[in-house]
């Protein structure tokens, strides 16, 4: 307190000779009402008992930034090693070590979107709820594209048919449309198909085939970009890979085998947030069930092991059994940032 009034007696500014010295100016001004005193800030005077060490952030360090994993984000790396029996850290001692040695950079230029909902459909496992749509792939013709078109079961977020084309056109949307339900197998009856108001979405060809499949058809809004989160969160995911190439594909063959590697790594490889960090393909299959009561057992053990770092319940991996398209509910309303497995 007197080094600061002597600053400021000196022409200094008060907040800033209170940020040299470490104290917030509200802090000084308070306690310059109260008179003189001791020291009243109040903060830990030890460390925390279930600090890591230098050897386990060292190690933490070493797993995030390996080649395998440099190009995950804890939230992807800490399931990948429950998997495997091993346990670090939590998502939060990942990201405070990264964060301590300056490991951390965003490399997505793109804004966090918005969202609003409109009819609600709910899944309780696969083949009930597809969500789909048409992105542009930039070909080596200034001003031309190909077209990839994608569906993905919402439930298990499994992408199950796609193709791509050097138009749209709803005569494509519909033979993708007859070949992966035939390819799936899947009642549709009780199928909900969902998608934007685009002119391939609602063609006369198209909504010919839907019903004469027996499928609901449900549509965005008009004006409403934002209405089929799932299929746009993995558009997105799709092309901010970082094996998504930043030159144009040299020809539609090329584009048809970079997605066809995508589609596998996506289905078989990808840890999806939304879905318990298992794989699309892990959950259509139902094997999720095991993979998530294992990681319990991982935390229950690794708690058992150090109790003094767990001030509560392991982590939560019980199993997502109810997915909405656009629920009611605007609280729960699922956002393309949220469905993002980054």
């Amino acid at each position: 307190m007197a080094i600061v009034a002597e600053a400021i007696g000196d022409g200094a500014r008060q907040r800033r000779a209170c940020e040299i010295v470490g104290l917030d100016v509200r802090t000084y001004q308070r306690w310059s009402l109260q008179g003189p005193g001791e020291d009243g800030r109040m903060g830990p005077n030890t460390e925390p008992a279930n600090k890591l060490t230098a050897l386990e952030r060292q190690r933490i360090l070493e797993v995030a930034t390996s080649t395998r994993f440099r190009d995950m984000s804890p939230k992807q790396i800490v399931p990948h090693l429950a998997d495997r029996g091993e346990y670090l850290g939590s998502e939060s001692s990942f990201y405070r070590v990264l964060h301590d040695h300056d490991a951390m950079t965003h490399r997505s230029p793109a804004k966090r979107p918005s969202t609003s909902a409109p009819r609600e459909h709910a899944a309780t496992g696969p083949g009930q709820v597809w969500s789909w749509d048409i992105t542009y792939l930039r070909s080596s013709v200034r001003g031309a594209f190909h077209y990839l078109y994608l569906i993905e079961d919402v439930w298990s977020r499994k992408v199950v048919g796609w193709a791509v084309h050097d138009e749209e056109a709803m005569e494509h949307a519909a033979v993708l449309i007859d070949a992966t339900t035939a390819a799936s197998r899947v009642d549709t009856r009780n199928l909900v198909l969902h998608s934007d108001n685009g002119g391939p979405m609602k063609g006369s060809t198209m909504l010919a085939t839907l019903q004469r499949l027996g499928i609901v058809a449900s549509f965005s809004r008009p004006s409403v970009s934002d209405d089929n989160p799932y299929s746009e969160a993995l558009f997105r995911t799709l092309k901010y890979r970082p094996e998504y190439p930043q030159k144009p594909f040299a020809s539609i063959e090329a584009a048809q085998a970079w997605v066809a590697w995508f589609v596998g790594w996506y289905n078989d490889e990808h840890l999806h947030s939304a879905i318990g960090f298992v794989t699309p393909a892990q959950r259509h299959a139902g094997d999720d069930e095991s993979i998530l009561a294992n990681r319990t057992t991982v935390y229950e053990k690794a708690r058992r092991r150090h109790p003094n770092r767990w001030s509560g319940e392991v982590r939560n991996w019980e199993r997502v059994t109810v997915v909405k398209l656009n629920p009611s509910d605007a609280a729960a309303a699922p956002t393309m940032a949220q469905d993002i497995a980054a």
